[in-house]
């Protein structure tokens, strides 16, 4: 059974593991370039978003290009640092700063910021075409936003993003961000998300480039607005108006640190009991898998012997071997891999973590916000 599902993994997974859809080449078009305006949702995020609104105001993207941060009532002074961050460029035209509004029932914190910054991108003469998705950790290169419209023009996209290349300096962050990307890949093969024949559907929520028109058609960010998990909610949301693309990169970045495993594990406990639909049953189910796929290889290869032995290392190696192209991608050794086992043994406690803070009334804890019971009690009203 271990062996069966390491070569299924391996090779009819969509390739996941090769990690081989990058934006990589150099796209380029003709003619003239749509408008595009960036929405950030910003709360307390004083230590970064004026990196992020920087980044933007130097796109030398040749169409008209304007960004929105909606300051979700933030408590640092995250308004006046973007707006600084303009000024020091001299774009503070470019750049519009939006007091969020009180949280209404059912929404989360940052669908309800994204919903009022599209509603204001909407509100003009003389609307964009193009809405740039991101967060307020993300640093974009020079050429980013070009490389994402002529993407999604040429390919007639209505949804095209990009996994942003997560901070991996401490220990924490390259025992845990490579293997983060890796199951990510894993559970949504990036070639099945790009294939408008298959179902699967995948966003990275850091940099999204939506099409107004069709996200307005689809419902707006009211049809996924009680979504933990949102940018993959959109994604499903999205694919069903058209084609869809997603692909690592090297051209966004993003700088939030998490220096501590105790960082990794509230980043992973916030949605991880989300992406169960809150079950116990599919928890369990969860940990059982978790234990079958990364623990039992490790268990025959030290305490089996004979061809059980033999299975077990051999799987442990695949594994390792899997995991090598995304260590590549970040730089890392690929003696790590060989360490997948325990990391993945950590995010299984992650999980029942996430649960188990679900269960105290801190399910989803994002800037002081509990927000999982939004999702939980949306989904029995629609059960109902």
């Amino acid at each position: 059974m271990v062996l069966a599902i390491w070569l299924y993994l391996v090779a009819a997974r969509g390739g996941f593991w090769r990690a081989t859809e990058r934006d990589d080449e150099t796209v380029s078009r003709d003619g003239a370039w749509p408008g595009v305006t960036a929405v950030i949702p910003a709360r307390d995020e004083a230590d970064c978003v004026g990196e992020t609104v920087a980044s933007l105001l130097r796109q030398n993207y040749p169409g008209e290009f304007t960004v929105i941060v909606v300051d979700d009532q933030s408590r640092d002074g995250t308004a006046l640092v973007a707006q600084s961050a303009a000024a020091a460029l001299g774009a503070s035209d470019r750049l519009t700063v939006l007091p969020g509004r009180a949280l209404p029932p059912g929404w989360t914190g940052k669908l309800w910021a994204q919903q009022q910054g599209v509603e204001r991108a909407a509100a003009v003469a003389q609307p964009p075409v193009y809405l740039l998705l991101t967060d307020a950790d993300i640093v974009y290169a020079p050429d980013a936003l070009s490389g994402l419209v002529a993407r999604a023009e040429r390919g007639g996209l209505v949804l095209t993003s990009l996994m942003a290349k997560l901070r991996c300096k401490t220990f924490a962050e390259r025992a845990f961000v490579p293997a983060f990307i890796f199951f990510f890949q894993m559970l949504y093969p990036f070639a099945w998300a790009n294939d408008p024949r298959r179902s699967t559907a995948a966003a990275a929520g850091g940099c999204m480039l939506v099409r107004r028109d069709v996200l307005a058609a689809a419902g707006g960010m009211a049809a996924i607005r009680d979504a933990l998990i949102d940018d993959c909610a959109l994604a499903k949301l999205l694919k069903r108006q058209g084609p869809i693309s997603i692909a690592l990169t090297e051209r966004v970045h993003s700088i939030r640190a998490y220096p501590a495993v105790g960082d990794i594990r509230r980043m992973v406990s916030r949605t991880a009991y989300a992406q169960l639909r809150y079950s116990p049953l599919l928890l369990a189910g969860t940990v059982f898998g978790l234990a079958l796929t990364y623990l039992a290889p490790v268990a025959l290869a030290i305490c089996a012997d004979g061809m059980a032995q033999f299975i077990g290392l051999f799987v442990w190696l695949l594994m390792a071997f899997a995991l090598r192209p995304t260590l590549r991608f970040y730089r890392l050794s690929g003696l790590w891999g060989l360490a997948l086992p325990a990391i993945a043994a950590a995010y299984m406690a992650f999980t029942i973590d996430s649960a188990y803070q679900h269960a105290r009334g801190r399910g989803g804890m994002w800037k002081g916000r509990a927000q999982a019971d939004i999702s939980e009690e949306s989904n029995i009203s629609e059960l109902r």
